[in-house]
């Protein structure tokens, strides 16, 4: 029984996602990242970037128990574990990896900024809005061209790359993004939306999840103690 720490984000979503279409068991410990969970030291102990997701699995390589955190980490390890959604080839299986390192680096990172300068920032910059609007729909248009001639992102093949994306643009409206300049990806992103289970997973934990709209929550996330050294 693989131990998943996690929230309803896309981040832990993606995680959720993968241990379903895995069929591995997992049981979820709920870390409620407004109210501060991540920086218990508990968690820490598993995740030291105070960043959920991190999971525990008692029967890790070598049968001896093995902790992790990182998503995109965390994605590949339970592909080598079960031997799915991540090819064998050599070629395939770099270009799976390739939008993989694609989503952790430009994707996530890059939707996560067009999200809080749009909804969650104190202040509208709009210099900052229109930065990362615009680099969201650079995003969703590589996505596009991609999905044009490829059916998965990937490849022929649904794969981790798949996973790690699609719950980041769960959000495409408040990323500022309109679905008809992206017709391959919204075919793409709509048949990813049905796979059961894809819906398992974004189920996991989202009946707990709160709006944003109080002190705590966002001194949490954003402010002093998220930028405290521990």
């Amino acid at each position: 029984m693989i131990e998943v720490y996690s929230w309803a984000t896309p981040n832990g979503h993606k995680v959720h996602i993968m241990l379903e279409e895995c069929g591995l068991p997992y049981k979820v410990t709920a870390v409620d990242i407004g109210a501060g969970d991540q920086f218990k030291p508990e968690f820490l102990a598993i995740s030291p970037n105070n960043k959920i997701p991190a999971i525990v699995d008692p029967d890790g390589p070598d049968g001896q128990p093995i902790s992790l955190f990182e998503s995109g980490a965390i994605l590949m390890y339970l592909a080598g574990k079960t031997g799915k959604l991540l090819p064998t080839g050599t070629t395939e299986r770099y270009q799976v990896l390739e939008w993989l390192m694609f989503q952790m680096g430009g994707v996530g990172p890059m939707l996560g900024q067009a999200h809080h300068f749009r909804i969650y920032a104190p202040e509208k910059i709009e210099y900052a809005i229109n930065r990362y609007t615009n680099e969201a729909k650079r995003l969703y248009g590589v996505m596009d061209k991609r999905l044009a001639k490829s059916k998965y992102i990937a490849g022929p093949a649904y794969s981790v790359a798949d996973i790690a994306i699609f719950p980041w643009l769960r959000s495409w409206k408040n990323q500022g993004i309109d679905w008809n300049d992206f017709p391959h990806l919204k075919g793409w992103f709509d048949e990813i939306a049905a796979r059961p289970a894809v819906q398992r997973g974004v189920a996991v934990l989202a009946e707990h999840r709160k709006p944003l709209n109080d002190e705590k929550a966002r001194n949490a996330l954003f402010g002093k103690q998220q930028y405290e050294r521990r």
